[in-house]
């Protein structure tokens, strides 16, 4: 039975945990911590908890279905948008036409995360006020907490950095008006690698208190030195910040070369069982429980997950997967790119025949596999669709050997500790069942494609490369997918109308709505 070991060195240390209450949003954590209040291991231990737990809640954040993979996903050539119709959830139908409003524009994560950033800044808060850590081990420790705060911190930020681009950041608790000003994206990318770089010398500061593996031990859901750089990378190569390319690249080679992580056969990642949970591929992954406690009008009570409801087919008949609401299914395309023989098709799709399931829009009998919905992992308690225990896997190995065969292989970033960019990808390939090909600017792109369906990474990888416009701008009748990519615009969601509005007024505070909305 999974249990919540997120914090099980904190439990041991007197700590409580913070419940996923009604007064998620509205108590304003940010007005917790005092400047010079002292804070005791107990009390950091708290809040760096409450940092953590906003990743079990993004799928029904503020009563919002926002889940991050969706939102990500949407906007790609991978799935279609599905559901009832066109206007169930048609926030999302048009969200994945490029045609969503500021009205209409996510809601449920720009509150969850900034939430999440308040409380990344009470725990920093904490730790500068720290007492109690006075000899060397206690400060290694202390120093590793640091590392796990801006990481986090760094985290959520880079999620809203590419959502929505050009947003209000701070680092410290808010006074009256609960606001902050604007920067634009480039500022803001400046400050996720100025938290990365701190957390980078805390983490050296830390030693094995901030270690480069987790996995299967007391930490296991906690933040590593792996996970740092992961982060870092996917910022770099976004941002498409060529001065760093040798750096991240040898980030990627530092976990490579710690033989802390390996691939594990493609269809153990996602079977939702214990065992395979925290494998030795996932590098940082939320651990979702099932505890029941989630429910439609309970959006921050409990630590389940709808998404496998979500992007399951409506009405299934099938002894080892359950029905669900039909969103998200998988384009033909998507299914018919693989290579004969490639096991990351039957990995990550799932073919149901016709009269299996009920069909619903845009439906091309084709699903998503990973994080689907399976009967052995529904809840005996509560309502089930909202409350299923699949953790989402938010780094893993795999990125870590295409991100440096690319920067490499075709970035032209110096090779490090002796890694080959063409063993990197021979690996991906051999895992897959499949030969070796030549590292080039086009076996990447095709292998990223193959290797993250339904992982949230295509559309992100499409806007790096250039390749949205050409990519995503489609007249796709049969499936009511007609849309235009226009990069200046929908690069970034519009910012949600209800920020805008409450920001008018506000002289310094007051919010600048983003290009074409």
């Amino acid at each position: 039975m999974k249990i919540y070991k997120l914090f099980a060195l904190a439990a041991a240390a007197g700590m409580v945990l913070t419940s996923c209450g009604e007064k998620f949003l509205t108590s304003h954590t940010t007005h917790q911590g005092q400047a010079g209040a002292e804070a005791t291991e107990s009390a950091i231990l708290s809040y760096l908890t409450a940092t953590y737990q906003p990743l079990l809640m993004d799928s029904y954040a503020n009563y919002n279905y926002n889940h991050i993979l969706l939102l990500s996903d949407l906007r790609s050539d991978d799935i279609y948008k599905g559901g009832g119709d066109a206007g169930d959830q048609s926030w999302m139908y048009h969200l994945s036409l490029f045609q969503i409003p500021a009205s209409e524009s996510p809601t449920g994560i720009w509150s969850l995360y900034y939430t999440a950033i308040a409380r990344a800044n009470n725990t920093l808060l904490a730790i500068d006020n720290a007492v109690g850590f006075d000899s060397d081990a206690a400060k290694r420790k202390l120093a590793g907490y640091k590392a796990e705060a801006l990481f986090l911190r760094a985290y959520y930020l880079h999620h809203l950095w590419k959502l929505y681009g050009n947003i209000p950041f701070f680092t410290e608790p808010l006074g009256d008006p609960f606001m902050a000003p604007q920067k634009n994206a480039d500022a803001i990318y400046a400050d996720i690698m100025t938290d990365i770089a701190a957390a980078e010398v805390a983490a050296a500061d830390a030693g094995d208190e901030f270690p480069m593996y987790t996995n299967k031990t007391a930490k296991q859901a906690r933040a590593n030195l792996a996970a740092l750089y992961m982060l870092k990378a996917r910022v770099v190569m976004y941002q498409n910040d060529k001065a760093k390319f040798d750096e991240v690249a040898a980030n990627m080679a530092k976990i490579i070369s710690s033989a802390s992580y390996e691939l594990i056969p493609f269809d153990a990642l996602w079977t939702g069982a214990d065992e395979n949970d925290f494998s030795r591929e996932s590098i940082f992954e939320s651990n979702q429980i099932s505890d029941g406690k989630r429910d439609w009008g309970s959006a921050w009570t409990g630590c389940g997950t709808n998404l496998p409801a979500y992007i399951s087919p409506n009405e299934l008949s099938d002894p080892v997967f359950c029905g669900g609401w039909g969103f998200g299914p998988v384009r033909k395309s998507t299914w018919d790119m693989y290579e004969e023989g490639d096991v990351r098709r039957e990995g990550s799709i799932n073919k149901f025949e016709a009269g299996t399931y009920g069909p619903r829009f845009q439906d091309t009998g084709l699903f998503q596999k990973k994080y689907a919905a399976r009967t052995a992992l529904r809840s005996p308690i509560g309502t089930v669709d909202l409350n299923y225990p699949n953790n989402l896997i938010i780094f893993r190995y795999a990125e870590t050997l295409l991100n440096y065969a690319e920067l490499v292989g075709v970035q032209g970033a110096s090779a490090a500790g002796g890694v080959s960019a063409q063993d990197c990808l021979d690996q991906i390939r051999s895992r897959a069942g499949l030969g070796s090909i030549p590292v080039n600017a086009e076996n990447i792109k095709a292998e990223r494609r193959k290797e993250f369906v339904g992982e949230g990474m295509r559309f992100w990888d499409l806007i790096r490369w250039g390749d949205a416009q050409s990519v995503l701008t489609e007249s796709d009748t049969e499936y009511q997918s007609v849309r235009t990519f226009t990069p200046a615009k929908d690069k970034y969601l519009p910012i949600p109308q209800s920020e805008m509005s409450r920001t008018a007024g506000t002289g310094e505070y007051e919010l600048v709505q983003n290009q074409g909305y």
